[in-house]
């Protein structure tokens, strides 16, 4: 048997102390099965799910191994998104609070280039990134990779998926030869084991079990015909209604399409896919973290990475065609004890997709029958409304200033006041809908910082 304690590895004590601080009482299976490895040096090939602690197995790991007197690029964390890097990153920074002086640099495209380089001129112990941003660095010799001990893969299938293969090879190969290297991904398709092959030495090969466990998530699949797709998913929705959504489709197009009849149909959904520019991605991605925003139709790329807390449905539009993948997207519901619910349609000529999808799981799945919903009342509105600030980190703007320029002076109560989201030069403050044009009239009319800014509502 396994002992899960942290105690039991050979961690410092202010690492123990900080994992406690920090709410961290035992070792998730991923962690369990990683850590011992992971801190010999040895490299990894771990097959792990979206919230299964994989961020604290490699970051506990690659923390205890930093060189604290080498002021050098030690350790480089390669993600497929901006969204995934800026939460490996905030992580890295939590479990780091225990040693002083450790910088982690976050490195991602969509991000003004001058500030990145200033901040690498000031020198960091640990980069996280995007491949595309991390190799314009490299060429421009503002970042150098011989002093990395540890490389990190972090959902490597998804890089793939996103065309970053050559991407991080030509990164891999300019680290030294006798790196650790640490791969971490959800499924394990063929170009997983290449880069496996090419960039590791005789890996340990870690895999923790994908499955859903029944009593968390209600899964049903429901037979629809091709025509009929768009008036199933409304009916799921009317029976179901969930307060947070996430329907799953192939491409692109599909998205803005099935985001576009819901809005018709009196939802507030919104599609998120890699044609989005990062604006607004940020935009998308706050207004459903910060509920008000119900829906959000997506791609698998696209979602991947996000770090969305309490999703009450996945809904499957099209099934994948992968059973991997499908485990993978139902993984996002039901999480932190708490139910979800997966709801899948599917035609007669993609039966074979079903069976292949209990020969993965191992046991056969339920079905629903549309003709038994309910066309229930339904509430269209989300319960907060996104007030957008034309101000920023640049503009020393901070969640405090706009929380007290909403609330001093006899304001609204904060208790009507929700997540604030700040980025480089323009925020987000999310408003119970009953006061929200009173908040945007005190933020129009108002000050923030003794400054005026632009403030405007989104649907």
């Amino acid at each position: 048997m396994i002992d899960t304690r942290f105690s039991s590895l050979p961690l410092s004590g202010e690492m123990l102390a900080n994992l406690d601080s920090l709410g961290y009482k035992s070792m998730t299976p991923v962690q369990a099965q990683s850590l011992p490895h992971v801190l010999k040096g040895k490299d990894l090939i771990a097959r792990a799910k979206t919230g299964s602690g994989k961020t604290a197995a490699f970051g506990i790991g690659l923390l205890s191994r930093l060189n604290m007197r080498k002021y050098r690029v030690q350790t480089l964390v390669l993600c497929p998104t901006r969204e995934l890097a800026d939460q490996v990153g905030k992580e890295l920074r939590r479990l780091a609070r225990f040693t002083h002086n450790i910088k982690v640099l976050t490195l991602c495209g969509g991000m003004p280039f001058g500030p990145q380089i200033a901040s690498l001129e000031h020198g960091a112990h640990i980069v996280v990134g995007t491949p595309g941003r991390i190799q314009e660095h490299v060429r421009k010799g503002k970042l150098k990779l011989n002093d990395i001990s540890t490389l990190v893969l972090d959902e490597a299938d998804r890089m793939l998926d996103m065309g970053f293969r050559d991407a991080i090879a030509d990164l891999a190969e300019q680290t030294p030869s006798n790196r650790q290297t640490l791969l971490f991904s959800a499924t394990y398709p063929e170009g997983i084991q290449e880069i496996s092959r090419d960039f590791q030495r005789s890996p340990v090969k870690v895999e923790v079990e994908s499955h859903h466990d029944d009593t968390v998530i209600e899964q049903k699949f429901f037979l629809t015909s091709r025509s009929g797709r768009r008036e199933a998913l409304v009916s799921l929705m009317h029976h179901y209604q969930p307060e947070s959504s996430v329907v799953f489709c192939n491409t692109k197009a599909e998205c803005d399409d099935v985001a576009a009849d819901l809005r018709i149909h009196g939802f507030h959904a919104q599609a998120i896919h890699g044609d989005l520019d990062q604006r607004d991605r940020d935009r998308v991605l706050v207004q459903f973290a910060n509920k008000s925003s119900s829906i959000l139709v997506a791609t698998d790329v696209a979602a991947r990475g996000l770090d969305i807390k309490d999703l009450q449905a996945v809904i499957n539009y099209e099934v994948t065609r992968d059973a991997e993948v499908h485990v993978h997207r139902i993984g996002r519901t039901g999480r932190a004890g708490k139910k979800g619910l997966a709801l899948s349609l599917y035609t007669e000529k993609e039966q074979y997709k079903i069976e292949d999808i209990e020969a993965y799981q191992m046991r056969p799945v339920e079905y629903g029958d549309l003709a038994k919903l309910h066309d229930r009342p339904i509430e269209m509105e989300p319960p907060m409304v996104t007030l957008n600030i034309d101000g920023g980190k640049k503009n020393k703007v901070r969640p405090g200033d706009i929380l007290g320029a909403l609330t001093g002076d006899a304001g609204i109560p904060g208790k009507h006041v929700g997540k604030i989201d700040i980025f480089d030069f323009t925020a987000y403050v999310a408003i119970e809908r009953c006061v929200a044009n009173q908040a945007l009239k005190r933020l129009q009319n108002g000050k923030i910082k003794g400054r005026q800014f632009r403030v405007r509502k989104f649907r």
